[in-house]
């Protein structure tokens, strides 16, 4: 599947490098642009699937590029993001075409999830699966069968019994496979609650299922740091 492109027009650049690392940690393509004007050039050479703009920046205001794209394109999605915090800023932002509006400071993963909700088919979010609604079937994981059904890790004639919490942790990162889980994901399905307790519990069994996993050395469990993990082979 290709990944979905994201214009990211941002010029407090530390804020901007931190919100595209996370962004491409999550599977999108971003480009960054530091003013309006870079990304107005930007935009009509890539023409991307969405668009998250500031307001206040040099050259050309997000209001105005928002204007700009808004003659030539109705419908690619458009979040603003701000300081400004003015009843009729925010008025302002969606009589231009924004589609959404997030104020600063914010959370990554409100963006993304905002993102998300634009991007789908019929504009709701599509929920994370539970792990009990995940089939139970055989899985190939590198070199190494997986059976959820019987909790068991197999490596040529090695097989190693799992714990029912272990088997459904890599129920979930085996359903993600080759993208990111956030933490909160994992907690919210497992545990029920992403409290500090139930976090370690979380950093305990993923230590225990690296150690399980390191039979193959192709099967790598990576830490995305301050997001969540990937199982990747």
């Amino acid at each position: 599947m290709d990944k979905i492109e994201v214009l990211f027009a941002e010029d407090e650049l530390a804020l901007a490098h931190i919100v595209r690392e996370s962004l491409e940690v999550r599977g999108f393509k971003v480009a960054l642009c530091a003013d309006g004007e870079q990304a107005w050039r930007q935009y009509t050479k890539q023409r991307p699937d969405i668009l998250v703009l500031d307001i206040m920046m040099p050259k050309i205001d997000g209001f105005e590029l928002a204007k700009r794209i808004r003659e030539k394109d109705k419908t690619t999605p458009i979040i603003f993001l701000t300081a400004k915090s003015q009843v009729s800023d925010v008025i302002a932002g969606f009589e231009i075409g924004a589609n959404d509006y997030l104020k600063k400071p914010f959370s990554v993963e409100e963006l993304i999830v905002r993102m998300n909700v634009l991007l789908s088919t019929n504009r709701l979010l599509k929920p994370a699966p539970s792990v009990k609604s995940i089939a139970n079937e055989i899985m190939q994981i590198g070199k190494i069968v997986f059976d959820p059904a019987r909790n068991t890790l197999q490596y040529g004639t090695q097989t190693q019994r799992l714990t029912s919490r272990e088997s459904e942790l890599l129920k979930l990162l085996c359903h993600y496979k080759q993208d990111t889980i956030t933490r909160k994901t994992l907690l919210q399905n497992l545990w029920g609650d992403d409290n500090f307790f139930n976090a370690r519990s979380l950093d305990v069994f993923i230590t225990k299922l690296r150690k399980h996993l390191e039979t193959d050395p192709s099967v790598q469990l990576i830490n995305i740091r301050g997001v969540g993990y990937k199982l990747v082979w």
